[in-house]
């Protein structure tokens, strides 16, 4: 063998292990968390630091990366085959092909690769440093490359890109949702679970609007203001709220909002008679909203008035009903009770599996609290999706079939449907094959 062939080999070899590298830092800056460099660089590590800066190059990056890949492959398959047609003549062409393809396929792809896979970010931090040195060194070659690419994309109509911040909300759902179910499917942990529906609604809050968390109309307990003020007085300490609405004439026209806390000062200042307490004058202006205000404005609106009550009104201007500050409370953490809320079961399981619940509970209570996935874009309660999607006002006995469940109507006062029997469809057929 001449000294030829030696250096060839060396070569040859020299060029594996280039090319291995390239491999695995491809895998593993890519593979790495974007999140997890993010915190360890607000830590102060100085290599997050420099991975952060190639990832936030990304093209540039991979455009290095498969230069450097491809030109060291290349060059060792060129090598190969030239030693081995000295060796063997025109069927070492044949050989060169093989041989490279199984050790370029083990020792710089697989083998690297699934290296990078096992120990990602420890890789990664490694590898960062040399990358930045190749990506300046090589910097100018692959902007002539990023140039050409950039020109034919846009030829083939490829070259627009995904709007960034719609995908970086999808893809912190998908996380949210992977992450969280695998941990409760390993754990069997409830906490999990919640844990991950109020990282959905916090996700959410952009999106719904205050009319599908809001206390409709039809549950508001309101004042009239022209009673006699001991009766409002009475009224007042026997409602377990500490603000309610004060009406003039008709029961919309909202004139105010009265403070249990401030009736109580009026009453204890005022001197003599309380007949002559005006009641109007103690309570707040009231804070009308539209019903398609979304809950993270309405958040920050309550949080710059410093107020935690708003009266919702639809596009006339009629009232539909009220939010206050603790139901987008709830609609983050779930449900929060204290000593002086009245417990309304508007949800009755049956043996049978099925649930009988009442016309006025909302669809995203439903969905937090079974999983379900019943759609809340034209309706807000399960009342309101039933007289939706039937286009007609049912009566008791009817029965629907969509979205996966039957909803039969069990009551129904004048045009509203006061309880609906809900059953998953997938549970009776579960059931009937188990009784078949």
């Amino acid at each position: 063998m001449t000294t030829a062939m030696i250096v060839s080999l060396v070569a040859i070899v020299i060029c594996l292990v280039l090319s291995a590298f390239f491999s695995g830092s491809e895998t593993a800056l890519t593979a790495a968390s974007r999140p997890l460099m993010h915190e360890m660089e607000r830590k102060g590590d100085s290599r997050a630091v420099v991975a952060n800066g190639l990832l936030a190059k990304r093209e540039r990056l991979i455009a290095t990366i498969l230069l450097g890949n491809n030109l060291v492959n290349i060059l060792a398959s060129s090598l190969a085959t030239s030693v081995l047609i000295v060796l063997f003549g025109e069927g070492g062409v044949a050989i060169a092909t093989l041989v490279m393809t199984v050790l370029i396929l083990i020792f710089s792809e697989i083998l690297p690769k699934t290296y990078a896979l096992t120990h990602t970010h420890r890789m990664a931090l490694g590898v960062a440093p040399v990358m930045r040195w190749l990506v300046m060194v090589l910097g100018p070659l692959t902007a002539v490359i990023q140039g050409i690419v950039s020109v034919v994309l846009r030829l083939i109509g490829g070259g627009e890109r995904p709007h960034t911040a719609t995908m970086a909300l999808a893809e912190l759902r998908g996380a949210i949702e992977m992450h969280t179910a695998q941990a409760a499917e390993a754990e069997g942990d409830r906490t999990i679970v919640h844990e991950r529906a109020m990282l959905r609604s916090v996700l959410d809050l952009a999106d719904v609007e205050v009319s599908e968390i809001m206390i409709p109309r039809g549950k508001l307990v309101t004042i009239d203001a022209d009673q006699p003020t001991a009766d409002v007085v009475k009224q007042v300490l026997a409602s377990p709220y500490t603000r309610i609405p004060l009406w003039r004439g008709k029961s919309d026209n909202i004139v105010g909002i009265l403070h249990a806390k401030a009736l109580l000062r009026a009453v204890e200042a005022h001197s003599g008679d309380i007949s002559e307490l005006d009641v109007v004058s103690i309570a707040s202006p009231p804070w009308f909203i539209p019903d398609a205000t979304r809950l993270l404005d309405q958040l920050q609106a309550f949080r710059q008035r410093r107020e935690h009550f708003a009266l919702v009104v639809d596009e006339y201007g009629v009232l539909l009903g009220i939010v206050t500050l603790e139901d987008i409370l709830e609609e983050i953490v779930g449900d929060i009770s204290d000593e002086h809320d009245i417990a309304v079961s508007g949800v009755r399981p049956q043996p049978d599996g099925s649930y009988v619940i009442d016309g006025g509970v909302t669809i995203r209570d439903l969905n937090r609290q079974f999983d379900w996935n019943l759609p809340d874009q034209e309706a807000a309660t399960i009342a309101g999706l039933v007289l939706h999607e039937s286009r007609t006002i049912p009566d008791p006995g009817q029965t629907f079939l969509f979205h996966g469940f039957r909803f039969e109507v069990l009551r129904r006062q004048r045009n509203q449907l006061t309880s609906i029997r809900v059953s998953p469809i997938r549970d009776e057929a579960a059931e009937a094959d188990a009784q078949a």
